[in-house]
């Protein structure tokens, strides 16, 4: 018995030993390779797609940390389908280090950076020797990588002192080369010659006013501003909606991303972007929408623009039910959000939220000849010109 015992210990011994001589693995593959993409979900509005766009960022050409094939990537993942590139013509502050990466390059002629920061002064008579449009080009051709799900849009930013100029987006450029000019106001008038639109950035930015400057009423006087973003980053400028009324602009919402986007994913919220109402996610298409001023501004869950397209976004994201009519005077009615977009609502005294792909139920106290009343509430994240929530009404629905 005894024997028996030890031949079974030392066979397990040496089942041990055998799988303790196995060959560890050189690589073990442990998360695959998965790019999630977060898809926002809105609705059709009077026969339009709604596009999400962000037509103001940057690269390291100018300014920021990331390259540009890095902010398309970017982009995709937080579910854009519009994006353009807008880096600063005249702020290129990585250009020194490139540089001194290029040493012994072109016969080592390039010895310093110049012409790269002349936003508050003129560039000297060499002026711009860097290529504004490559940042456009990287982007373009990384946005192939994404097929059609990601349209470009050309663009570049004339940046100059903002408290007595201000900053401008050019868009659909066609040569961002030729468009720095010493004085700033045929700069933008270089990029309405070759068919650019061009938004008005910030413009409460470092000021204590949203009041025009100067040269800001020429500009618009000139008619060369198309647009005005009403809201960047985190910041939101209400009193300039009522200019883009008078005016007949469009209202952008937009990142001037520098750092990552991560700052907006891990806050809980979309990053700050606009919705364009077009027929189709063509430049043409957009472009036309932004003519006529089919745009809202969304911002940290906060969406703002015009009155009418506010309610008619509001009513394609929420529908209205009647649920059934109580004989002790109260109606019901189901609100189903059907969008990624949640709706915070003032109901009477009642502070509500309608989240995403939920329904709540609210009820309506009949008139007191028995009738149902109308349901009515203001949706206190959306804000129309006067800084003012806009009022819903679904009329009465009786049984």
């Amino acid at each position: 018995m005894k024997r028996l015992f030890l031949a079974v210990a030392l066979a397990g011994l040496c089942f041990v030993n055998a799988d303790a001589q196995k060959k560890v693995p050189e690589t073990v593959n442990l998360m695959p390779s998965v790019n999630r993409r977060i898809e926002i979900i809105l609705p059709q509005v009077n026969g339009l797609n709604v596009y999400k766009a962000d037509l103001h960022t940057h690269s390291i050409y100018s300014d920021a940390e990331l390259t540009p094939e890095q902010r398309v990537k970017e982009a995709w993942l937080d579910g854009l389908d519009v994006f353009a590139m807008t880096d600063h013509i005249e702020v290129r502050r990585h250009e020194p280090n490139m540089l001194k990466f290029l040493k012994g390059y072109n016969g080592g002629v390039a010895k310093k950076a110049e012409n790269n920061y002349i936003h508050y002064k003129a560039g000297t008579e060499k002026g711009i020797l860097a290529d504004i449009n490559l940042a456009t080009k990287l982007t373009l051709k990384s946005a192939k990588s994404y097929g059609e799900n990601i349209l470009i849009i050309p663009g570049c930013e004339i940046t100059r002192n903002p408290l007595t100029i201000g900053h401008y987006n050019a868009l659909f450029t066609t040569d961002n080369n030729t468009i720095y000019d010493p004085d700033p106001m045929q700069a933008l008038r270089n990029a309405k010659k070759q068919g650019a639109l061009i938004t008005h950035n910030h413009p409460g930015w470092r000021r204590k006013t949203c009041d025009m400057t100067e040269f800001e009423k020429q500009a618009y006087a000139e008619g060369l501003i198309d647009g005005v973003e009403i809201m960047n980053g985190a910041s939101f400028y209400p009193t300039a909606m009522q200019r883009c009324v008078d005016k007949k602009l469009y209202m952008l919402g937009c990142t001037d991303i520098h750092g990552l986007t991560d700052s907006y994913r891990n806050s809980g919220v979309f990053r700050t972007m606009t919705f364009i109402f077009a027929k189709e996610n063509t430049s043409k298409a957009i472009r036309k929408a932004l003519e006529k001023g089919m745009t809202l501004a969304y911002c940290v869950g906060n969406i703002a623009g015009d009155a009418k397209l506010l309610q008619d976004f509001f009513k394609a994201s929420v529908s209205c039910k009647l649920l059934y009519s109580s004989s002790k005077g109260k109606t019901t009615y189901a609100l189903t959000n059907s969008t990624s977009i949640a709706y915070k609502i003032k109901f009477g005294k009642y502070n509500l939220e309608i989240p995403p792909f939920q329904t709540i139920t609210l009820g309506v106290s009949k008139g007191k000849d028995g009738k149902e009343k109308d349901l009515a509430f203001y949706v206190t994240n959306m804000w129309e010109v006067g800084y003012k929530n806009p009022k819903i009404v679904y009329k009465a629905m009786a049984k």
